[in-house]
Order: structure tokens, then sequence, then C-alpha cells
């Protein structure tokens, strides 16, 4: 009686390491200089609390700011947008409020939350702006 053969084996694929803090410095790095070109002022990046990180705190006029950046490979479960879920809203919220505190010369702007998104992509990464983000309550 034979006895039933395991499947045939496939290649394993080449595991690549990613560089995941590579990519997001170089995601960080495209949209600080979008934002620039586009007339604002990077005022500070990757501001870190406790209770959150602002990847980039940008004046633009008399407004202030304050940038998430997003980047994802595809558009599964809805995209790099979607990922800055009432959660995350949250903690930029507390993390703006906490830079408020900390730099009251910052305090006099009214503040706008904007994501961008960077797509990698050929021959040139893209950078989507999506301005008025979210709102505070």
């Amino acid at each position: 009686m034979d006895r039933p053969r395991p499947p045939p084996a496939r290649a394993a694929a080449a595991a690549v390491p990613v560089d995941r803090a590579g990519l997001g410095r170089r995601a960080e790095d495209l949209a600080a200089a979008d934002l620039e070109a586009r007339g604002a002022q990077v005022l500070l990046r990757n501001w870190r609390r406790r209770c959150g990180e602002l990847d980039l705190v940008a004046r633009e006029g008399s407004t202030l700011v304050i940038v998430e950046v997003r980047m994802r490979s595809g558009d599964e479960y809805g995209g790099a947008a979607a990922s800055v879920d009432r959660a995350k809203q949250r903690r930029i919220v507390l993390a703006t409020r906490q830079l408020l505190q900390q730099h009251r010369e910052l305090a006099r702007f009214p503040v706008r939350f904007d994501v961008a998104v960077v797509s990698p992509g050929t021959p040139a990464w893209r950078v989507q702006w999506i301005r008025h983000a979210f709102e505070t309550r």
C-alpha cells in the first residue's frame, strides 16, 4: 500500500529585510520637503511624549499644522489615510495639547490637523496631502 506523498516543498521566498525605520524617515523627509515647497516652515519633527508623537509640526501663515505622515505599500484595509483611526487621532490631539502647554509661543496659533500619505513608486515617490484630515472635539 502506497503512502500518501507530502506536497512538494515550495521554494521559500528570499527574505529581504525591510528597513521600516529608514522607509519612515524617507517618507517624513519627503513630506517635510513637500510642506516647505508649499511655503510652510517646519518647526519640529518627531516630537515625542508619553501620550504620543507628532511627526511634523509646521507653521503655514498664521496656522500651526500638525502632520501625521503615513506610508503603506498597498490599499488593503483602506490604505494609509484610513489607518489614522479615532484612537490615533486622540493620541495626536493629546500630544498637541502637551506641545502647546510646553511651547506657549505656539498656543496663539489656530491648529489644523493634516495627514500626508506617502506612496513609494517608480520613478518617484508621491506625497498626497489631506488638509483638515480631522477636527478636535
